[in-house]
């Protein structure tokens, strides 16, 4: 096996571990979604995949 693999693995696993507590803080402490917002996600991936099927048609 190969050093830079193993390297890159530990250093992947340590990533995960030092930002795991700070991810679940986040979460935690993050504000409740309210109805409104949800809508402003949902319309602008709509417009994407629907200019997405637009290019695909044209091709």
């Amino acid at each position: 096996m190969d050093w830079m693999k193993i390297g890159s693995a530990v250093l992947l696993i340590a990533m995960i571990l030092f930002l795991w507590p700070r991810a679940k803080m986040m979460l935690k402490h993050s504000p409740e979604a309210k109805p409104g917002d949800w809508q402003g996600v949902i319309l602008p991936i709509l417009a994407v995949v629907g200019f997405v099927i637009l290019l695909a048609m044209l091709v």
